[in-house]
C-alpha cells in the first residue's frame, strides 16, 4: 500500500471511530488503540506534507493561534426566537399560525440546550468555517476553535449532501466535563468556572486552538440553512443530518397536535434533570417547510418556532439597598442590591426592580426578604416579597425624584411607566450612553474605539456628543490612558471609516426613543434621506376672523405623516417630533452632513426602487416559481406592503400552487384581487 493510501484508509478509519465515540456513543475501539492509529497518521503526515487535509482527524489536536477573530456577516441570517413561560402562550401561537396557514399543522419539539450558537459552513462535504451568532446579522468567525472539536464532522457520509449549506446549534460543555474541569481549577487554586454555558461560549475565542482541543466540548445541531435543501420537513432535516454524520439529538419528536407539545413539555421538564448537558426549555417549530416559508419571520424571530422555557429557578435573599441607574435616553432604572445568592450556576448580587409601580405593587422595601429568579434564566428579577419576614421598622420605599447623577428634577409623561431625567445634554451617563450607542455594532460599528475610551473621552472634555468624534485628531487621542501611537491611529480611521456606513444604521445610531434597528430601516425606506424625514409641514395660518377654526399644528401633521408609514405607532412619531423641534438635534444632524456621513438611501439601495404599489396590500400564499421572500422583497421595493392574512384591507393576493383553501374561500368571499405570480411581476416590470 503507497503512503498515499495508508494515510488514506487510517483517516477514514479514524473518522468512523470519531463518529461511533462521540456521535453515536457506541464506542468499538479503546481509547488506547485509537490514540495508536492517530499518531500513526500524523508520522506518516509529517513525512508526506504533500497529502495535507484540512479535514483529517490530526487536526483535532489545535496548534492555530488566533490574535483576531474575523466579523463574517451570515448568508442566511441566524434569527432569535421567541420565548413562552405558559400552555396559554402556547395555545395564542397556535391561534395565530392557524390563521395563517391552511390544513394540518405538525410539530417538531426538540429540547432547547443551553450553549453557544454557532453555524457550521460546508462545501462538497467538508467542514470550512464556524461562525457565532453574534447580532444575528454577523458573528465572529471561529473556525480553528471549532475544528477541535470531537463531534463536529470534518468530512460528512454519504452521497445526497448539498454541495453548500449551513447547519446551525449549539456549542455545549457536558455537566460531567465542566465539574471535571473545575476539579482541575480546584486542585491549581483557580477561581472555578461559573457555569457551562458561560464557559463553552467563552471557550470559543481563546486565541489557542489547542487550549479549545483541551475542553470537552460537544456540538448539538437542530437546523439546516440554505437553498436546494433534499428536506421537505423539520423532522427530516434532523434524520438526514445525522445521516450526513452530526450529532443531532435523538430527543426530538414529531407529534400531531398541540395538545402532544405539551405531554412532550410535562415529560423533559422532570427528565431533563438526568440529561448530560443543560437545557433549559422546549423548542417547538412547525414541521413543513412550506409552512415555514409560508408564516415567515418578524423583525427579530420565526413565526414558525416558539421556546417553551421553563420554570426559572426561584431563591430568596435580602435586600440591603435600592439604587438608580440612568439610561442613555435618560430613563432610569430602580435596581435592588442583594445579598449575594447562587442561582442557576451563578452569584447574584443585583436585581432590577423596572420601575416605581413595580415597586409600589409589590411593596418592596429596604430590608425585605425575596424571591429571585433570573428572567428567561437570564436577567435576575424580584418577584415576591417574604411579608412573614419583613422587619418591624420597615418603611414603604420613597421613590427617587431627582437624578443620581446630575440632581435634575426627574419627569414622568402620563401613560409611562418610567421616570426621565430631562438634562439629555449635561446629564454623564446619559451623554456617554448617547455616544456608546452610536458607535455599538449594530449603529456606526466604529473600530477602535470602546465604551472605556468613550469614558475618558468624555471626562476628558474632548468629546461632549457624538458629532464631536469626527473632530478628534490622532495628536488628541494619544495621551489618554493605554493610547499608543498604533491605538490612536486605528481609532481615528475607525471612526473616518464610519463615514460610509449606511443611512438607516446612521439613523438607529442617533438613539431617537422608540426608534430600533427595524424602525430605523422602515423610516429610511419611506423619506429616502433625512432632510425628508426631519421636514415639517408649514404651520398653519391663524385666521383671527374664526376664533372657532379647526386648525391642526404642524407637529399633530407631522405625527400623522409618520403614523401612515407601515408599523409607525403614535409613541414612535411623538418622540420623532420632539427630536425634529430640538434645535440641540438639528444641529447635531448639520454636523455630521459637514462631516460627510451617510444621511440617505445610497444609489445602490435606491436602484429598483419604486411608489408603483404605494397604499396596496398583498397576501402572498403557495408555491411559485421565484422564493416567497423575493417576491415579499419585489413588494416593498415599489412600495407596498407585506401581509400574512387575507382582511378587508387586502388589495391583493399573490395566488401559487398548492395555495391552501381556507384562504381561497376567505379570498372570494371578501372579493379579493387575485393575481398570479407572472401577473404580479408585470405589475412591477
Amino acid at each position: 500500500m503507497s503512503p498515499k493510501e495508508q494515510i488514506q484508509s487510517l483517516r477514514d478509519e479514524l473518522r468512523e471511530h470519531n463518529f461511533n465515540y462521540y456521535v453515536n456513543d457506541n464506542p468499538t475501539i479503546s481509547d488506547f488503540e485509537f490514540d495508536k492509529k492517530l499518531e500513526q497518521l500524523k508520522t506518516l503526515e509529517a513525512a508526506h506534507p504533500e497529502f495535507y487535509d484540512a479535514t483529517s482527524p490530526s487536526v483535532r489536536v489545535g496548534g492555530e493561534v488566533t490574535k483576531n477573530f474575523h466579523t463574517v456577516k451570515h448568508i442566511n441570517r441566524m434569527y432569535s426566537l421567541d420565548n413562552s413561560y405558559s400552555i396559554d402562550d402556547l395555545r395564542d401561537w397556535e391561534t395565530r399560525i392557524k390563521k395563517i396557514v391552511d390544513g394540518d399543522i405538525q410539530y417538531t419539539c426538540e429540547l432547547k440546550y443551553d450553549g453557544a450558537s454557532i453555524s457550521l459552513h460546508y462545501e462538497n462535504g467538508k467542514f470550512i468555517q464556524a461562525v457565532t451568532r453574534g447580532d444575528g446579522n454577523q458573528g465572529d468567525e471561529v473556525t480553528a476553535n471549532v475544528r477541535t472539536i470531537k463531534s463536529v464532522p470534518l468530512q460528512l457520509k454519504g452521497d445526497d449532501i448539498p454541495k453548500k449549506f449551513e447547519i446551525r446549534g449549539e456549542i455545549v460543555l457536558p455537566w460531567e466535563g465542566f465539574h471535571k474541569m473545575n476539579e482541575e481549577r480546584e486542585a491549581q487554586g483557580l477561581d472555578l468556572y461559573r457555569n457551562p454555558r458561560n464557559t463553552a461560549s467563552g471557550s470559543l475565542k481563546l486565541q489557542d486552538s489547542a487550549e479549545v482541543a483541551k475542553r470537552p466540548l460537544d456540538c448539538l445541531l437542530y437546523s439546516l440553512a440554505g437553498s436546494n435543501l433534499p428536506v421537505k420537513t423539520q423532522f427530516d432535516s434532523l434524520e438526514y443530518a445525522r445521516k450526513w454524520g452530526f450529532k443531532a439529538p435523538k430527543e426530538s419528536k414529531l407529534v400531531d397536535s398541540i395538545e402532544e407539545v405539551f405531554e412532550f413539555i410535562n415529560h423533559w421538564d422532570v427528565a431533563r434533570k438526568e440529561l448530560p448537558y443543560e437545557t433549559d426549555g422546549v423548542v417547538i417549530k412547525v414541521n413543513s417547510l412550506d409552512q415555514q416559508d409560508e408564516l415567515g419571520f418578524t423583525a427579530k424571530a420565526p413565526k414558525w418556532a416558539m421556546a417553551y422555557k421553563f420554570a426559572a429557578e426561584q431563591v430568596s435573599t435580602k435586600l440591603e439597598e435600592i439604587t438608580y441607574q440612568v439610561g442613555r435616553t435618560g430613563s432610569i432604572t430602580p435596581v435592588a442590591n442583594l445579598e449575594a445568592v447562587e442561582i442557576s450556576g451563578t452569584t447574584v448580587r443585583r436585581a432590577s426592580l423596572h420601575n416605581a409601580d413595580q415597586i409600589e405593587k409589590l411593596d418592596i422595601r429596604v430590608g425585605d426578604e425575596v424571591y429571585v429568579e433570573k428572567g428567561g434564566e437570564i436577567i435576575p428579577k424580584i418577584v415576591a416579597v417574604d411579608l412573614s419576614k419583613r422587619p418591624e421598622n420597615s418603611v414603604p420605599t420613597v421613590y427617587a425624584t431627582h437624578c443620581p447623577e446630575c440632581h435634575t428634577e426627574l419627569v414622568r409623561s402620563e401613560g409611562d411607566a418610567k421616570h426621565y431625567c430631562p438634562n439629555e445634554m449635561a446629564c454623564p451617563p446619559q451623554v456617554k450612553g448617547r455616544i456608546q450607542h452610536f458607535i455599538s455594532r449594530k449603529a456606526m460599528d466604529i473600530d477602535g474605539i470602546g465604551s472605556e475610551t468613550v469614558d475618558q473621552l468624555v471626562e476628558a472634555g474632548m468629546i461632549h456628543n457624538y458629532a464631536d468624534l469626527y473632530d478628534l485628531t490622532v495628536e488628541q487621542v494619544l495621551p489618554l490612558d493605554r493610547m499608543a501611537q498604533k491605538s490612536a491611529e486605528n481609532m481615528i480611521n475607525g471612526i473616518a471609516a464610519s463615514k460610509q456606513v449606511p443611512f438607516e444604521r446612521l439613523l438607529f445610531g442617533l438613539g431617537i426613543r422608540y426608534v430600533g434597528e427595524t424602525v430605523a430601516k422602515k423610516l429610511a425606506k419611506q423619506y429616502k434621506n433625512i432632510d425628508a424625514l426631519l421636514k415639517m409641514p408649514a404651520e398653519p395660518e391663524k385666521n383671527g376672523l374664526d376664533l372657532f377654526a379647526d386648525v391642526t399644528s404642524a407637529a399633530d401633521k407631522k405625527i400623522e405623516e409618520l403614523t401612515a408609514v407601515p408599523e409607525i405607532g403614535e409613541s414612535i412619531a411623538r418622540s420623532l417630533v420632539e427630536f425634529i423641534q430640538d434645535d440641540y438635534h438639528i444641529a447635531l444632524i448639520d454636523r455630521l452632513k459637514t462631516a460627510g456621513l451617510q444621511l440617505a438611501l445610497s444609489e445602490e439601495q435606491l436602484e429598483g426602487q419604486t411608489e408603483k404599489l404605494t397604499g396596496k396590500s398583498f397576501v402572498i400564499s403557495g408555491v411559485f416559481e421565484m422564493s416567497r421572500n423575493d417576491l415579499k422583497k419585489l413588494v416593498e421595493d415599489n412600495g407596498g406592503k407585506n401581509s400574512s392574512s387575507i382582511s378587508s384591507k387586502t388589495d391583493y393576493l399573490i395566488r401559487g400552487d398548492k395555495m391552501g383553501p381556507s384562504k381561497l374561500e376567505k379570498a372570494e368571499k371578501l372579493e379579493i384581487t387575485m393575481i398570479s405570480e407572472q401577473e404580479f411581476l408585470d405589475m412591477v416590470k
